[in-house]
């Protein structure tokens, strides 16, 4: 039986080298500690529509839009419990929407093209989804290891490190070996920070000391593009030979 869970919250994003991360973990170790899970590999399942109407949407900046993803921390098939998200973002606010059921149950109508049979608020919310958007699918697999930290004053505030973040268009399996085709350059982390509330005074100086701004950034928005930049090559390149 799937159980619901929303966030309400902002989601900051930068992209720094390995000595800004360094740099900005010593600035952290006395306000905030790595969570009991360590470094973790988070899997994902996005689903769009045939004409990939949903990342299209999403990369021209619209004030509101929105997402579908399946996640897991860990391989998961069968009974393993996985995440079905829902994620709107609404003037920079991002709300998700999150069910909690087994993988087996989530892929088993998702790929045969029909919603899950939950009545619950969310579940209610999903199925409109579906139904809205017509031919969602599985359309892109991408993964990548996290390091999360939460605060030592007991606030909300949240800080997550991202690396290795890879994607590939075959192998749709929450259950599936990790490879794929890389997003950033070596070297590089995505941090975002997560809060309902402001950014702490010490972590807004270690940002500017740091030389580090807010970006707009999407991982699976990247991915597309890259896949889509890969195609257009090679239309190119076989229109040579024609």
């Amino acid at each position: 039986m799937a159980y619901q869970m929303t966030f309400k919250r902002y989601e900051l994003k930068y992209l720094m080298n390995r000595r800004q991360k360094e740099n900005m973990l010593r600035s952290m170790e006395e306000h905030m500690k790595l969570d009991r899970y360590g470094r973790t590999t988070i899997r994902n399942i996005y689903f769009d529509t045939d004409t990939y109407q949903l990342i299209r949407r999403s990369l021209e900046k619209p004030a509101y839009k929105e997402k579908l993803r399946v996640r897991s921390y860990y391989p998961a098939s069968g009974d393993t419990l996985v995440f079905v998200e829902l994620k709107k973002k609404y003037q920079n606010v991002v709300y998700k929407r999150r069910l909690v059921c087994p993988e087996a149950e989530v892929m088993k109508y998702f790929c045969s093209g029909m919603p899950l049979p939950d009545y619950s608020q969310i579940g209610n919310e999903i199925r409109y989804f579906w139904k809205y958007y017509k031919t969602l699918h599985p359309v892109v697999f991408l993964s990548y290891e996290r390091e999360a930290y939460y605060a030592l004053d007991g606030s909300d505030f949240r800080v997550t490190f991202d690396e290795n973040i890879l994607y590939r268009e075959n192998d749709l399996s929450l259950g599936s070996a990790i490879y794929g085709t890389f997003i950033l350059d070596e070297g590089q982390t995505l941090m975002e920070i997560k809060t309902t509330g402001g950014i702490p005074l010490w972590m807004s100086e270690t940002l500017t000391r740091n030389h580090l701004y807010k970006i707009s950034f999407s991982k699976y928005g990247t991915a597309y593009q890259q896949i889509q930049n890969a195609e257009r090559k090679k239309r190119q390149g076989g229109s040579q030979y024609a």
